[in-house]
């Protein structure tokens, strides 16, 4: 299917032949009026409590849908804001100058870089991170992976509180800024993937209750409010429609969906599958990567496969060795942290996951596991956003980092990692009144059992000063420890690229197989697509006898000799 032949999506404001077309699901109502500036037009209904008309309102014409009790709500599928998540929708044009084409990259040469556009740069804009584009393809990343830029509530936040998932969050800037950032990227060689929320709605200015009760399930409730009822096929549409506006109106290369254990669907097919179905008729490739805590791989097998999953076992493993933490869910690594993590790297997941829902995933190939040791939720999550460069040995965390770009799992860094970034990155948010007191209450709650510090301690998530001090300080690249940093992670990337990549893109599943080892030691082999790999990790304190690991000289090694303390070593053989 080409652009052309692509139909109309079924919500919002969308230009046609005549004008403009509106379009609302609100089965909760008998009536739904259209407010422009030349006044009030009756909108007509459609079947099915849907509500449409074609009035004549070019880009750039704002409008709000009136309720019969006489309230006006921003439309849920806005593509832009005149202002806050309260106010006016605009008429939007998706047409851009577009100068790049997708880069011709496959999943095998993924390079993940998680970045959040409000802190990667001082200005925290979409422009801003263009100028740190050339740092990145230097770097050797070639996956430019974006936190949820759907608009939300206040000003600054994570943007997992999104309300309007189709309008681009403006304090970062305008569409056309967002467009210019992904048309930047493809310039330089990289995709760029969009994080996603289709799990829940935020707590501020989500308006579908008043007109639309039925997109909700009355019998279930995620952590973060009411659950979703997506076996109704306009709110199926509501979220398809807006994977394929990303993929196909900002030319993102693939979307990461978050916590899809809480996309819970008993139709066939389910959501998840339907989505990975439609994107495949986009005239370019498309990479799905998926959050999910259940530790099953049903998703990321057969034709619509999606292409990774977020290994949360590898982080967790590789954490308690790192650090020795062992509070909250790192207690089901505490035992063997390293055998863990030597398993994790093998096969995928060492645990059952969520609800103990998990399933064996040796059979998948390595390509599909991202794995990272340090994420915005594994680092904001904690009480003061403590990065690994200020909790771990750094000679330990070096090795780590070369088992993380040196094994076939498609590896992900999190933005400031390259140089040591030191700088928390904390939870923030920009609510108002009850709710920022409330969210302020709760984050401190969630600490109050934890040692070491007091709930008081929690840096307060409404502050502005907590979101300023989650800024990356570019100046830290420039020091001695920085340069160092950043040149050992370039040097490592580059070996990657040059002797590893090359054997992923038919590495087939059961490829890893965990190697006899002294205690506190990886050893894995994997079997590629034409090349034996080998690491060997030393997280203990004693040396690994020489006589014990592969023969000949390795293809790297971090640490001071083979076999020591804190070093990692890779062997490959052709």
């Amino acid at each position: 299917m080409t652009d052309k032949e692509a139909p109309l999506p079924q919500w919002g404001a969308v230009p046609v032949e005549g004008g403009t077309r509106f379009r609302l699901w609100a089965p909760g109502v008998a009536t739904v009026t259209l407010s422009l500036p030349d006044g009030d037009v009756a909108m007509t209904p459609a079947g099915d409590g849907w509500f449409e008309r074609i009035a004549d309102a070019p880009p750039g014409t704002p409008y709000r849908f009136r309720m019969p009790d006489g309230m006006q709500v921003p439309d849920p599928a806005s593509r832009l804001q005149a202002g806050d998540v309260h106010g006016d929708s605009v008429v939007a044009d998706a047409t851009y100058d577009w100068v790049h084409d997708h880069p011709d990259r496959s999943w095998a040469e993924a390079v993940i870089y998680e970045c959040h556009i409000g802190t990667f740069t001082e200005d925290g804009t979409y422009r801003a991170a263009i100028d740190r584009l050339d740092h990145l393809a230097d770097l050797g990343i070639t996956v430019l992976e974006i936190l949820p830029v759907a608009q939300f509530g206040g000003d600054h936040g994570w943007g997992y509180d999104g309300v309007l998932p189709y309008a681009p969050h403006p304090a970062y800037g305008t569409p056309d800024d967002l467009r210019a950032l992904v048309d930047a990227a493809h310039g330089r060689g990289m995709l760029v993937l969009l994080d996603v929320v289709y799990n829940h709605f935020g707590p501020d200015g989500n308006y579908l209750n008043a007109y639309a009760p039925d997109f909700f399930d009355p019998d279930r409730h995620t952590p973060w409010g009411a659950a979703i009822d997506y076996t109704r096929d306009p709110v199926r549409r509501f979220f398809l429609d807006n994977a394929l506006m990303w993929l196909r109106d900002y030319r993102f290369d693939g979307l990461r969906l978050d916590a899809i254990d809480h996309i819970r669907d008993p139709s066939d097919p389910e959501l998840l599958v339907q989505l990975a179905r439609e994107v495949r008729t986009l005239p370019h490739s498309v990479h799905l990567t998926t959050e999910d805590n259940r530790n099953v791989t049903h998703l990321h097998e057969g034709p619509n496969a999606m292409a990774g999953e977020w290994n949360d076992d590898w982080h967790n493993a590789a954490h308690v060795v790192l650090t020795g933490e062992t509070e909250g869910y790192y207690d089901a690594y505490a035992d063997a942290p390293v055998r863990m993590l030597a398993q994790a790297a093998a096969q995928g997941f060492t645990t059952k996951g969520a609800g103990g829902q998990g399933v064996d995933s040796a059979h998948q190939p390595p390509t599909r596991f991202i794995d990272f040791l340090q994420n915005h939720d594994q680092t904001g999550n904690r009480a003061r956003g403590d990065r690994l460069t200020t909790l771990a040995h750094p000679d330990a965390l070096a090795a780590a980092q070369a088992l993380l770009l040196l094994q076939p799992h498609i590896p992900m860094l999190f933005q400031g990692e390259e140089w040591g970034e030191t700088r928390p990155f904390l939870f923030f948010a920009d609510f108002d009144g009850d709710l920022a007191h409330a969210v302020t209450r709760g984050r401190r709650s969630e600490f109050e059992g934890f040692k070491g510090f007091t709930a008081n301690d929690v840096p307060d998530p409404i502050a502005r000063a907590t979101f300023e001090a989650s800024k990356l300080d570019w100046s830290a690249r420039d020091t001695p420890a920085g340069r160092d940093t950043l040149a050992r992670m370039r040097d490592l990337l580059a070996l990657r690229a040059r002797e590893i990549i090359p054997h992923l893109g038919d590495a087939p599943g059961h490829s890893g197989t965990v190697q006899p080892a002294p205690e506190g030691c990886v050893a894995v082999d994997w079997a590629l697509d034409g090349a034996r790999l080998r690491i060997r990790a030393n997280f203990g304190n004693a040396v690994w006898e020489r006589a014990d690991l592969p023969e000949g000289d390795p293809l790297h090694l971090t640490g001071e000799e083979i076999g020591h303390p804190r070093s990692c070593a890779a062997w490959i053989e052709r």
